[in-house]
């Protein structure tokens, strides 16, 4: 469910019982055809049905077009069964696993004799615009039983599981992409019909919805192959996976792939290695960065800039080790809960006597994933009164996670990292207003590195949940009136908190449209709970405060391959690791440069100046290629003048201008924090 501040009027059809809702839609006379052709419709339930659903009794529908987030992913599944229909045409021993829509696309899972190659791609491609030409109709049928659907699917090893899950489990059990498989309810398998004949030609269990024929699928592009294990399980049999992407024109489809070939220059993975800023170390390990100096340079910005801004909105910092006993986590339950995604532990404190017999029984210690346990222990050391809080407790604390291999990814993935890490303790009446200045304070400080549009996701009580169902509405009031006070547009995940506590996450979106999440908060009623957290109250009480959990970047390395992205590896002035180069034209004007640059040493500007063999048109390319923010070039003149020439990094320059106003100007840009890239269009110096 979504709630912007203004939502835009919903067109609704009526269907009369027995009347298939494309006949409705077809009389309403809305589109059949083009990137706003209506491909499914949504029920009073919230449902998305197929246009040949005929209703029992008269009904509302509101139509669904191709061009909507809906609409998109109903094209996607669609296109999905097409590629596996080309799959077991072109390798008819194929068995099918699953095959979802996803974010710009979709996957289908496949258990073939040998992975697949580019050639293979290049022909099921044309294989599927064949039967997409064909306009092959979509038809849903209901199975009568498990036992029928075990007989039809039993070539299928891997539909014949799911079957048996669904009938053995609640449907609550199954993930996003098996529910795409067998749905809630009724079992039911979409048949491809010869439009001429009416035949079946292919089938797939499948809970859809789906376009009315394949002709609805305008414009598809197979992009890539992967291993994946059977229902993301090790234990599983490996499938090899095919992507691709649908879009609802052949436009959409071009725009799409440019954005694509977009975000590959922008890649942070690709940048960090031209611009010297990380790297990966295979001595090291996977997902655990080193950062080299100039990379070190934008990151201790980040967290300078942070740091100052925690300072003044009251927070107090704290710092915890690395590692821990075992029974901080037996405490905070994250062995039970999360010990999937920890390291395993270290044996240590063992003794054994001369004759290697046990003196002292040893203990197990862990890498720390959160840093949540170690600051209530903070909170605990000593008695709290209701005077203290809210207390705002805030570290960038380094902590461990074991991601599986295949989803370590850069920066933005890994498996050491500093998050800068908040636990707000409050009074539960406290708690709204805290919220409130909380996501005020998130909001501005992204703002201050160049993020401006955000959306949130709010995520409410689960089917299961501990705690009191008293603190859990007040925790989701004050969450959702802390957004509607920001003005923020949000969309509520009914059911999506965790099993003890709501929250919100906070989404931004970057310079070529991608959102990210970024920012989390939540309300926690368990960890105060488990750790006997109290302060004592005005009336001489003892009572529990509410914690408040916030990441405001995610993590330091996420944020940091984020913005290297977001900017394109083009720094503000500010974050830029090299601020400014001089370039000399002829080795007797490097003199005249190195004392401008002292004087902006002098205002702790980062500055070098390249004084090597290389001519000057060439030293030029190599740091406007570095993204170097400002290049001072001077010559004869510039030096009789005493004054240098600014050369930006989209090629424009001012000529002429006084070293002590360049001095001034440059360090005027720097200081105010200007998130733009400074040209001869927006950068104001007077000429000498």
């Amino acid at each position: 469910m979504s709630r912007p501040a203004q939502t835009a009027a919903v067109q609704h059809v009526p269907v009369p019982a027995g009347t298939t809702a494309g006949q409705a839609v077809r009389d309403a006379g809305l589109p059949g055809k083009g990137p706003q052709a209506v491909v499914v419709v949504r029920d009073a339930e919230g449902r998305l049905r197929d246009l040949a659903w005929a209703p029992e009794t008269d009904i509302v529908v509101e139509p669904v077009a191709a061009d909507s987030a809906d609409g998109r992913s109903v094209i996607r599944h669609s296109c999905a069964h097409v590629l596996a229909q080309a799959v077991q045409e072109l390798f008819p021993q194929a068995k099918l696993g699953i095959g979802p829509p996803i974010t710009d696309g979709f996957y289908y899972d496949f258990d073939v004799e040998r992975p697949f190659l580019p050639d293979d791609l290049a022909k099921l491609e044309q294989r599927m615009k064949v039967i997409v030409k064909d306009a092959q109709r979509f038809s849903r049928r209901v199975v009568g039983s498990v036992e029928a659907a075990r007989e039809e699917l039993a070539a299928e090893p891997y539909k014949l599981e799911l079957v048996d899950l669904k009938s053995d489990r609640a449907d609550t059990d199954f993930d996003s992409d098996e529910v795409m498989e067998v749905g809630a309810g009724e079992l039911t398998i979409y048949d491809n019909l010869n439009p001429r004949s009416g035949e079946r030609v292919w089938g797939d269990l499948c809970r859809g919805p789906h376009v009315p024929t394949t002709r609805h699928i305008p414009a598809f592009k197979l992009m890539r192959t992967a291993a994946a294990y059977w229902r993301g399980s090790e234990r599983n049999p490996q499938l090899q996976r095919i992507y691709g992407t649908a879009w609802e024109s052949a436009e959409a489809l071009d725009a799409h792939l440019e954005r694509l070939a977009e975000a590959e220059r922008r890649d942070h993975r690709r940048l960090g290695v031209e611009l010297d800023l990380f790297s990966f170390p295979d001595e090291i390990g996977s997902g655990l960065a080193v950062f080299h100096p100039k990379g070190g340079i934008v990151r201790r910005e980040l967290e300078t800039y942070s740091r100052k801004r925690h300072e003044e909105s009251g927070y107090e910092f704290v710092y915890s080790p690395h590692i821990t006993k075992a029974a901080l986590f037996e405490t905070s339950r994250h062995l039970q809960w999360y010990a999937d995604g920890m390291f395993p532990p270290m044996h240590l404190d063992a003794e054994l006597d001369e004759q290697g017999n046990v003196r002292r029984q040893g203990q197990d210690y862990y890498l720390k994933p959160m840093n949540c346990p170690m600051h209530n222990l903070i909170f605990r050391s000593r008695g709290r009164s209701y005077r203290e809080l809210p207390l705002r407790l805030f570290e960038f604390g380094t902590v461990y996670r074991y991601e599986k291999s295949g989803v370590v990814h850069g920066l933005t993935r890994v498996r050491g990292f500093t998050q800068d890490d908040a636990h707000i303790y409050c009074t539960p009446d406290q708690l709204q207003d805290e919220l409130a200045s909380l996501l005020d304070f998130v909001l501005g400080l992204l703002r201050d590195y160049g993020l401006t549009e955000f959306t949130a996701e709010l995520s409410t009580r689960p089917d299961k949940y501990v705690g009191q169902l008293a603190d859990w509405d007040a925790a989701e009031a004050a969450l959702e009136q802390a957004l509607q006070r920001a003005g923020l547009p949000y969309r509520i995940g009914e059911g999506e908190g965790t099993f003890y506590a709501p929250k919100i996450d906070v989404h931004c979106q970057d310079a070529i449209g991608r959102s990210w999440q970024l920012s989390t908060l939540q309300v926690d009623f368990q960890l105060p709970e488990l750790f006997e957290l109290e302060y004592q109250a005005a009336d001489g009480t003892r009572k529990r405060p509410y914690m408040i959990h916030r990441a405001l970047f995610g993590s330091i390395e996420r944020f940091f391959g984020i913005l290297t992205e977001h900017y394109a590896g083009a720094f503000p002035a500010w974050l830029a690791p090299v601020q400014v180069v001089g370039i000399p034209i002829a080795g007797e004007h490097a003199e005249h440069l190195h004392g401008v640059a002292e004087l902006l040493r002098g205002n702790r500007i980062r500055v070098e100046v390249d004084a090597g063999d290389d001519r000057m048109q060439k030293k030029i390319r190599t740091h406007t290629t570095q993204k170097v923010p400002f290049l001072l070039l001077a010559g004869a003149k510039d030096v009789e003048a005493g004054a240098v020439s600014f050369r930006f990094r989209d090629g424009s320059q001012i000529n002429g201008v006084a070293m002590h106003d360049a001095v001034k100007a440059i360090t005027a840009w720097v200081q105010r924090r200007e998130n733009a890239s400074p040209s001869a269009a927006n950068f104001e110096v007077a000429p000498a």
